[in-house]
């Protein structure tokens, strides 16, 4: 009885930062006011979030966040194997250099990198050894892409390092003497045993991707929009923008509890180290 007691603060902290700004969304998404002031219920912005403009936002948004899902698994899934191997000595040392970014804020690590890329002066060098002509600004669809992978890189590698490491190597020696070579090992074994991993790290990855607007913003000159920049803009800077606001931030809510409920399909057990 006492341990339920323990939870209060929790439930109260859930209450307050997630379940009423959740109610918020909605109520502004199918409300709507009027030109006196008056708050009335209204299916227009919800309409409105699926005009042409909003819903190439939208795909080119899930488009960006697949490439960087994608390009994450593939450079994390060697990482975390090889963090996994029981005979790699340098592992907490290489381990703790992928946590170490983390423990700096997101906002700065962003900001550091625009500063990299406003400075082309080392991108003009690479240009004039090939016989390019220089540019004067590398905020493109590369410098979003770059930025995205850079942030959410270590969200990958994790659990599929979790997982694998937790694999027991009696397995994979079975799988050995049963005349399994390297080939059949990995694709029959190993990673069939880690896709709880690889699963949890494709949904850390692509929820924060998806509804990213800090990266796209920085590294994107201000001039590179995606949907998380939409829904910043109606709700900072446009004239009674929150309902429209509300209706877009409501259907990406609904794409990530999408991602959420695959994960659940694939991750039971919650192996993967994400729980819904």
């Amino acid at each position: 009885m006492k341990k339920k007691w323990l939870a209060i603060p929790y439930i109260v902290w859930m209450c307050i930062f997630i379940v009423i700004p959740l109610f918020l969304i909605g109520y502004y998404a199918f409300t709507d006011t009027l030109d006196d002031g008056t708050v009335v219920f209204s299916l227009v912005n919800m309409k409105n979030v699926f005009t042409k403009d909003n819903m190439d936002l939208i795909v080119k948004s899930l488009k960006m966040a697949f490439v960087c899902t994608i390009i994450c698994l593939v450079l994390a899934y060697p990482i975390a194997l090889i963090l996994s191997g029981k005979h790699f000595s340098e592992k907490p040392l290489l381990l703790f250099l992928f946590v170490i970014p983390m423990w700096m804020n997101f906002l700065l690590r962003t900001y550091a990198w625009r500063y990299i890329f406003e400075d082309v002066t080392w991108l003009n060098n690479i240009r004039a050894w090939f016989g390019l002509a220089p540019t004067k600004v590398l905020f493109t669809d590369f410098a979003v892409m770059f930025g995205m992978v850079y942030n959410f890189l270590p969200f990958m590698i994790l659990p599929i390092h979790t997982v694998l490491a937790k694999i027991n190597p009696r397995v994979i020696e079975a799988a050995q003497d049963l005349g399994a070579n390297k080939v059949n090992v990995f694709s029959k074994v190993i990673f069939p045993l880690s896709l709880p991993g690889v699963v949890s790290g494709v949904v850390m990855v692509f929820m924060p991707a998806v509804s990213t607007f800090v990266v796209s913003k920085l590294l994107g000159g201000g001039k590179y929009y995606l949907i998380g920049n939409i829904i910043e803009y109606y709700f900072i800077e446009a004239l009674n923008g929150w309902h429209k606001g509300a209706a877009l931030a409501l259907v990406l809510f609904a794409i990530i509890f999408v991602s959420m409920f695959i994960l659940n399909r694939f991750d039971k057990d919650h192996e993967g180290g994400t729980l819904m």
